[in-house]
């Protein structure tokens, strides 16, 4: 029978056939074959046995979090308690796009910001819609149900950005647990124990435990560099041919950043990350 991983824990795999979940173990060969089953998988089962069979070819897959054949990721991204984070939202813009996944920025805690930090935060906001990223904030529902309609989305980000509470927002029956902040460590106490698809709003979404870093695996510095996409409005503009946009005497990305067009925190978290 062919169906769908919807859920993890540990080496059980649930398994969705026609509305109906079986509780599946995966196959020796898979571990032979360096194979791990994720969530989100297209995979063949023997119901009798539970026995995960044969896994389907996948149009993509992520490792952090561990999720297949996604349509788009929901970075959830909190201005404050935690503060906001430029280098870890960068990270994961340049991942998903590597991956072709197609990222929506949400902005969470905008409500705890004073007038001050509102202006701060702004430009920033600003700048990634501008570059072509969809940038919402937590209290635009009904605009984020329709982008997620008849997709699969993963919704990741920062531990206590606000995952969890936004998905109850979503679906009042979710009722996923929540936890406070600590303050100490500005970050929050992880909630979500597993990856789980939940069929939600007419659409499959993942809530995935919260991350404070990333890696990128299996990406040259090359790879970096393409995956800023706005500089891929210059580089033809650059001395040389594979300009790297760092030491180059002659650099339109460069130049780019000096006048403000691209945004400087972009520029040196892309500069962090290749000389990583």
């Amino acid at each position: 029978m062919q169906g769908k991983i919807i859920k993890n824990i540990s080496n059980d795999y649930t398994v969705l056939v026609e509305n109906k979940q079986y509780v599946c173990k995966a196959r020796g060969k898979f571990r032979k074959l360096g194979l791990i089953p994720l969530v989100g998988d297209n995979v063949i089962i023997d119901e009798k046995n539970n026995y995960i069979l044969e896994i389907f070819p996948r149009t993509n897959s992520l490792v952090r979090p561990p999720v297949s054949n996604i349509d788009q990721v929901i970075i959830v991204t909190s201005v404050k308690h935690p503060d906001f984070d430029t280098n870890l939202l960068d990270k994961m813009l340049c991942i998903l796009e590597y991956n072709n996944i197609r990222p929506i920025i949400c902005i969470t805690k905008l409500d705890l910001l004073n007038e001050i930090e509102l202006k701060k935060i702004k430009p920033y906001i600003d700048y990634y819609k501008k570059i072509g990223y969809t940038v919402l904030n937590n209290t635009n529902l009904e605009e984020l149900k329709q982008i997620m309609k008849d997709k699969i989305n993963v919704f990741t980000g920062q531990s206590g950005a606000g995952k969890s509470t936004l998905l109850n927002k979503l679906d009042i029956n979710l009722n996923i647990k929540t936890n406070e902040i600590s303050l100490a460590l500005n970050r929050g106490k992880h909630t979500t124990r597993h990856t789980e698809l939940i069929n939600v709003c007419s659409c499959w979404i993942a809530d995935t435990p919260g991350f404070s870093a990333l890696e990128f695996i299996d990406m040259q510095n090359s790879d970096i560099r393409d995956n800023f996409i706005e500089f891929n409005d210059y580089k033809d503009d650059c001395k040389y041919k594979d300009c790297m946009h760092n030491l180059e005497d002659v650099c339109e990305v460069k130049n780019k950043v000096k006048d403000n067009t691209i945004m400087k925190s972009r520029y040196e978290n892309y500069l962090k990350f290749i000389r990583r």
